[in-house]
């Protein structure tokens, strides 16, 4: 794995994405009065397989559940689950892997408020 391109395998995934900073603008809804989604946001969304899971987790807190749900579906962005409440330090992910040898845990830093330019691909050798 290089820093710009992942390859994945074929097997469906669980996508599990900090939302301010890294979907949306770094605390818009603060500064501006609403959420922006970043550049390029939507459109990785729209193509992640229906068969996958999407788990967004945020430190905005449950009073900001109503407001943060209606923007994501105003914008028709799909997710399965929302974590609200998260604290604002590291996020660890820590999974098994398979049997064959396939990693299961994969983290991906990115600068505040620019979306991620990783390239994800499917590779049907894993």
């Amino acid at each position: 794995m290089d820093n710009n391109n992942i390859k994945l395998s074929p097997l469906a995934k669980t996508w599990i994405l900090d939302l301010d900073g890294t979907i949306v603008k770094h605390n818009g809804y603060l500064i501006d009065g609403h959420d922006t989604l970043l550049s390029g946001a939507k459109e990785f969304l729209s193509e992640i397989p229906s068969t996958d899971m999407i788990v967004f987790i945020t430190a905005r807190t449950d009073a900001m559940c109503g407001q943060t749900e209606r923007f994501l579906q105003e914008n028709a962005i799909r997710y399965d689950h929302i974590i609200y409440n998260a604290p604002h330090g590291e996020r660890l992910l820590i999974n098994d892997k398979k049997p064959s040898g396939l990693n299961t845990a994969i983290a991906v830093n990115t600068e505040r408020d620019v979306f991620c330019t990783v390239r994800f691909m499917i590779d049907s050798e894993l």
